[in-house]
């Protein structure tokens, strides 16, 4: 009965920390998101609440689909009840990272970085929460970097870690054949202020980043030793490749950005929505917050029928919303729907200017001008003449195709090609030409 009290009153005054539900390591092992981690960590974890950053790339006013590993970390890491801090990297974007780098990346002015970072911090915020009692915190190392000299920096902090030491790293051997910079080189020691920085000024005893990032880390942890006799932790996720080799997070266009300006919210969907099965039951315990009681069933169901890509339909919607916005997501959802399935001309009208031009991009494009289309008599001169045979070779094919109902404008069937035309330009310029089922052609009506 004693032992039971004894028990009973420990539990009752353990700090908040103990009656978090979720334990960041565990978590990250069963959703494939550890790599390497330093012994001790998730005791410190476990211990009390603790401060971990990641460090993210201010060269671009957005991120994109690759950064998404570390950002959901973040999450991850604060719903364990852990505060997370983002570091754009201001000075370090001045400087230039050799790690998985084959070249030297472009410098950036401090106007720049600070508009980038403002861009980055408003992305994050739709993932991570900025306030709270243990809320979010961006910090810029370039404030603390900016008014550091080179002779302090040697002396305060070059002097604690060895050349020797420095060329053991792997990003940095695997760059000695091609050609490193001095820049480069010190980019580790930069990386590694950056966290005793942190640590000695936000208490923050945890560092994050992809695999590639472990050399770095561990030279912060080092520092921290031995310039603060103090005692740090590090953590790495892996790089995440696609199950056909291929490298995640890249389109044929390039990049997969978050920004719906740089990539459309419905290119975006289309991307998720177009992930093999094997990558799909990968990246939904990565990219959403699904638990695991959750993501099993669903493999479970989709493995029973693959072809609804049930599992890639989930995974898009997902993420789609969470980046951008619900609207955004049946936007999408609409403009999926008017190529690869059943739709009709209101979905069609729906679609804003925008989604629209991305759902036709790549499609076959006819301009003509507008008189050239107000002239027209019928539509089989539309489909054939006008369209100087690009959608129709001849007058006769147009006319057996209409007769067979085969042919739609606007996703309305053309019932007679011997009328004119009547049909509302889509966003006041545009007519959408379906031949069969899966044959587009876009007409632009110029002016």
């Amino acid at each position: 009965m004693a032992r039971s009290a004894g028990v009973h009153i420990r539990f009752i005054f353990a700090p908040y920390f103990y009656f978090m539900k979720r334990n960041f390591i565990q978590e990250l092992k069963w959703r494939g998101m550890l790599h390497d981690v330093m012994p001790g960590t998730e005791e410190q974890l476990m211990k009390e609440v603790t401060a971990g950053y990641i460090g993210f790339d201010p060269t671009a006013d957005s991120l994109h689909i690759g950064n998404l590993v570390q950002i959901m970390t973040l999450v991850h890491f604060q719903q364990a009840g852990h505060k997370p801090v983002a570091l754009v990297g201001g000075a370090t974007g001045m400087v230039g990272d050799p790690s998985g780098k084959s070249a030297e990346r472009n410098l950036l002015s401090e106007d720049v970085l600070r508009h980038n970072e403002s861009c980055v911090k408003k992305q994050l915020e739709k993932f991570i929460d900025f306030s709270g009692t243990n809320r979010a915190e961006m910090v810029n190392n370039y404030d603390w970097f900016k008014s550091m000299n080179f002779l302090e920096f040697i002396r305060d902090v070059g002097k604690h870690i060895t050349v020797n030491y420095m060329m053991a790293k792997d990003s940095v051997q695997k760059r000695l054949e091609t050609g490193l910079s001095f820049t480069e080189f010190t980019y580790q020691l930069v990386q590694g202020y950056d966290f005793y920085w942190l640590y000695q000024n936000k208490n923050c005893k945890l560092q994050m980043g992809g695999s590639d990032q472990w050399g770095n880390i561990v030279t912060g942890t080092e520092l921290i030793r031995r310039k603060a006799g103090g005692e740090a932790f590090a953590l790495t996720t892996p790089l995440i490749k696609k199950a056909d080799g291929t490298k995640f997070g890249k389109s044929e266009s390039g990049n997969v950005w978050l920004d719906p300006q740089k990539t459309s919210p419905y290119k975006f969907y289309q991307y998720w929505l177009n992930t093999s099965d094997e990558d799909a039951a990968n990246f939904i315990r990565i990219f959403t917050q699904k638990l695991q009681e959750e993501i099993e069933p669903l493999i479970t169901e989709h493995s029973k029928a693959p072809h609804l890509r049930l599992l890639q339909t989930e995974l898009a919607k997902s993420i789609t919303e969470r980046v951008h916005s619900t609207t955004e997501l049946n936007q999408a959802i609409k403009a999926s729907g008017i190529l690869f399935g059943q739709s009709v001309a209101e979905d069609l009208a729906a679609l804003d200017k925008k989604t629209f031009l991305a759902v036709f991009e790549g499609v076959p494009q006819i301009t003509i001008s507008s008189a050239t289309y107000h002239n027209c008599t019928n539509g089989i001169d539309l489909l054939s003449e006008i369209t100087e045979g690009k959608i129709f070779p001849s007058k006769s094919e147009a006319r057996k195709m209409i007769a067979g109902g085969g042919v739609s404008i606007n996703k309305q069937k053309v019932e007679d090609g011997s009328l004119k035309p009547s049909f509302n330009l889509l966003h006041n310029q545009y007519l959408v030409v379906q031949k069969g089922k899966k044959n587009y052609f876009l007409i632009e009506i110029a002016d």
